[in-house]
Parts: structure tokens; sequence; C-alpha cells
């Protein structure tokens, strides 16, 4: 009994600043081993790190919150909820596992696999900026995407805005704003990588990479600057394709805001051509 009061002692003093009621389910966890207790116990440990204007997202539970984008939770701060998470939990945890976690909701599926000492889910969808590059038509510095997901006709991508940038020094002067036309630029070549990485069939078979082009953008809205450090957050989603047009939908958010819209991004493509030795045979 002793030994259970002092380690209660302990969790106490070291989740202090968490809810009391990711306290008390960190207690019952230390003595059960109760999987179910563990996003309660989460969830409150990265409560206390993020800023006071986005905890309702983690008080409604909302799986879909993502972890940069809309709680804050950059590398350096994910490392000290890493820390108290394993010593809360008694687990370890290797940084390549958390690679791919995106999520509220990509948080607790690792974790309740981890204390069940099942298989870890994996997120195969996620592209990283290798994979996106390896692909796309544009490169650096001309490249606005850094990882992107693919879910049938839809795609989902982020850029974060460095502040080295070359043409912020310009736009404007002592004044750095990402220009709102190279957000559709980036929407649009969201679109391009949807093109490329989904499969072939919405478009009537592989679509070839330098056939690309943009033709037009209605509907376009603007709703707020970026500046650096933002994280743009965009979405495509396929809305039909007559070919050689494919038309798609776009918006960007940024700290969970609107940042930007497009209604119809038009896009020009050709199809990859079976080699003329294929079709004579």
């Amino acid at each position: 009994m002793a030994t259970t009061h002092l380690k209660e002692e302990e969790l106490r003093e070291s989740l202090k600043r968490c809810p009391e009621k990711a306290i008390e389910a960190a207690i019952a966890f230390n003595e059960t081993r109760d999987p179910d207790l563990v996003p309660v116990i989460v969830m409150g440990i990265i409560e206390r790190f993020v800023e006071p204007d986005v905890r309702p997202l983690l008080r409604e539970n909302d799986d879909k919150a993502r972890l940069l984008e809309d709680l804050g939770v950059d590398s350096l701060l994910m490392v000290e909820i890493v820390i108290l998470v394993e010593e809360t939990l008694s687990i370890h945890i290797e940084n390549e596992e958390l690679r791919t976690l995106r999520t509220v909701g990509d948080i607790k599926a690792y974790l309740d696999a981890k204390i069940k000492g099942l298989p870890i889910p994996s997120n195969k969808n996620i592209l990283k900026f290798e994979e996106v590059a390896a692909v796309m038509p544009h490169q650096p510095p001309f490249l606005f995407l850094q990882e992107a997901r693919i879910n049938g006709t839809t795609a989902e991508g982020s850029y974060h805005i460095s502040g080295n940038e070359a043409f912020l020094e310009g736009h404007f002067k002592d004044n750095p704003v990402f220009p709102a036309s190279l957000m559709l630029e980036a929407l649009g070549q969201l679109a391009v990588l949807l093109m490329l990485k989904t499969s072939g069939d919405a478009f009537g078979g592989p679509v070839k990479p330098d056939s690309i082009y943009f033709v037009s953008c209605d509907g376009v809205r603007c709703h707020k600057m970026c500046k650096p450090q933002d994280v743009l957050q965009m979405k495509v989603s396929l809305k039909k394709v007559h070919a050689p047009l494919a038309q798609f939908e776009g918006t960007i958010l940024c700290h969970g805001s609107k940042v930007a819209k497009a209604e119809e991004i038009s896009l020009t493509f050709e199809l990859e051509r079976e080699p003329e030795d294929s079709l004579r045979s």
C-alpha cells in the first residue's frame, strides 16, 4: 500500500498541470493497466502543453484534430509530450513510430495498440516530401507541398512557410506575406499529385506527368494572410473529368481558419500511352 501511495503522489506531481480527470485516470491505470483509460490520460497530457484557445478541440474528443495545424504541436513540443506519456504509462515510444502520427485519432490508435501489444497501425497513405518530389513535375524551389495524404479522389497536403523563400524578400518589404497566387499554385500542385498517385480509373488511365497544365481557376476567395511559420493545410477534391480536362475544388486552412477557397481549378492532361511494341503484339 505504501508503494501504491508513493506512486500516486509521483503521478500527481508529474501531472499537476493536467486536468483532474486525467490524473485520476492515470492513478487507476497504474493499478489496472486498463487500456480504456489511456485516451483520457493522453488527451489530458496534450491539453497541458497546448495553448488555451485550442483546448476545446481536445475536450470535444475530436479525433480529426491535427497535431501541428490545429493544436500547434510541433516537433519539440511533441518530445515533451512523449516524455510525460512514457513516464505516466510506463512504456517506451520509438521516434520512428511517431513519424506517421498526424491527428489525435492517430495517437489514440497507436497507444491502444502499444498497450495491448498489438501491431502498430501504419499510415501508408501519407507521402513524405521525398515521395512527393519523386513523382511531381514541380521541383524546389517551386514545390509547395511537403507532405500529402491521398484518399480516393481527395488529397490533403501541407506546406510550412519557413520565411526563407526568396520571393518573400520583395513580398513585401519588411512585411513578408505568402502570395495569394502561390496559394492557388499550391492547390494546383496538390491536384497534380492526386492525378499522378490516385487510381487511373478516375481519369481513364494513368496520367502522363509532363502533360498536366493549368487552364483556369474560378470562384476564388482569399480570407486572410499567411506569414512565415504558418502552415498551409490544403485539400482538393476531384469534381469531374471530361478529357482532356479535370476539374477540382480546393480549400486552404491555417490554424483551423479558412485562408483561401477555389470553387473550380481546371487542369489539362494526357494519358500515358502503351509502348508501340506492346500495341503491335
